[in-house]
């Protein structure tokens, strides 16, 4: 069913309207037969891109729509209520162009940003490594500056889009300074030197390629360097911020779908004489299951708005990310429950849905981390 959303103007309605017709006619058809044979979905991201979702909260001035993310989010849901690979890479995406739109210079921004926004090349974040995860100023790729250009070497690893992405916005290490000697470079998919591991075996989201992204002696222009050296770390923390409450939204899509298709289903099975929706432990496991999901939502939009409005979100974007991607987890597994037997069966998309919905607990920041932010924050609150 479709949600009922409190939208700013009648821009954004037309806006969810356009994302709901592209999600139901272009991308829901497709979803599971894409999954079942790990299909790439280039051609959906170039349909994203070419209907404008791909650069949404973005400045005009650079050819991004100039949404708020408050809007921008609800976008996210609705793909991800369709297809939770295409709404994940469509978060990745507009996260891998926030280093330049937030600290590229103006004449990198008008270099290559329209083109990262049009839809035409389609982005990856490259921060984490095999054995820098959670600790990412644990980072070991480096790169040496060689005249007019960085030789960078390492691995990068569990990279969405990986040999895939046009871009990869990658964080390197250019001092030994730890935490401070962490740069931010603009890497171009065609790089010489750069190249793509076999993509990760998964449970879930497995039209979403997953992989490790090599480095050998790869040559890259310090004229693709964001901002100045040594800040890439903060780059790297800021963006996550944004992208955890993108993570969020796919999570309530991702568990809005899963709640439709339990009630639909709750409704049209039958036992002793009525139907299953109208027994009292099927209607509370169907109310507890659509309070995560309203609750979820409500946390992502109040974090949006805190953005919107230049207010401090750190906190509020980890409470979001942990409280839905913990919710999605949860009311999928519900879902599951409500179908019986046939909710184990591939015939019925909840078993799928039960699978995509481990992963976003694990990444841009695992639950674990995300309540050791929550914690640091109130520690420091007045």
């Amino acid at each position: 069913m479709a949600v009922e959303r409190l939208l700013p103007d009648t821009e954004a309605e037309d806006l969810i309207a356009l994302t709901r017709d592209i999600a139901t006619n272009e991308l829901a058809p497709k979803a599971g037969e894409y999954e079942e044979k790990e299909l790439f979905p280039r051609e959906e991201f170039r349909l994203l891109g070419r209907s404008g979702l791909l650069g949404l909260p973005y400045p005009e001035q650079w050819g991004g729509g100039g949404v708020s993310y408050e809007v921008y989010l609800q976008v996210l849901e609705e793909i991800a209520a369709a297809w939770l690979t295409v709404g994940v890479g469509l978060s990745v995406h507009t996260m891998s162009c926030y280093a330049l739109a937030e600290y590229g210079t103006d004449e990198q921004r008008s270099t290559w940003l329209p083109d990262m926004l049009a839809g035409d090349l389609l982005g990856a974040y490259a921060l984490s490594e095999p054995h820098a995860g959670s600790d990412a100023a644990a980072l070991s790729t480096r790169a040496v500056l060689d005249g007019s250009d960085y030789v960078v070497t390492g691995t990068k690893a569990w990279i969405t889009h990986g040999g895939e992405a046009d871009f990869y916005t990658t964080m390197v290490r250019t001092s030994p300074d730890g935490g401070r000697g962490i740069s931010c470079l603009l890497v171009p998919g065609d790089t010489p030197g750069l190249s793509a591991s076999a993509p990760e075996r998964k449970m879930g989201m497995t039209a979403s390629t997953t992989a490790q992204m090599i480095f050998d002696g790869a040559r890259v222009p310090v004229t693709r360097r964001l901002g100045e050296e040594g800040i890439g770390l903060k780059i790297a923390l800021t963006a996550l911020n944004s992208g955890r409450l993108g993570i969020a939204a796919c999570a309530v899509g991702l568990a809005q779908a899963a709640l439709d298709e339990a009630v639909k289903y709750a409704k049209e099975r039958s036992q002793f004489g009525r139907s299953i929706i109208e027994f009292q432990g099927m209607e509370f496991l169907l109310a507890d299951m659509a309070a995560a999901v309203e609750s979820a939502r409500a946390m992502y939009l109040e974090a949006a708005r805190r953005r919107d409005r230049g207010l401090p979100f750190k906190r509020q974007a980890s409470i979001a990310k942990l409280v839905a991607t913990d919710a999605a987890m949860k009311v999928t597994t519900d879902a599951v429950q409500v179908l019986g037997g046939a909710g184990y069966t591939k015939d019925f998309p909840v078993e799928r849905y039960m699978r995509e919905a481990k992963v976003p607990q694990i990444f841009e920041g695992t639950n674990q981390i995300q309540r050791m932010v929550i914690a640091r924050e109130l520690k420091n609150m007045a």
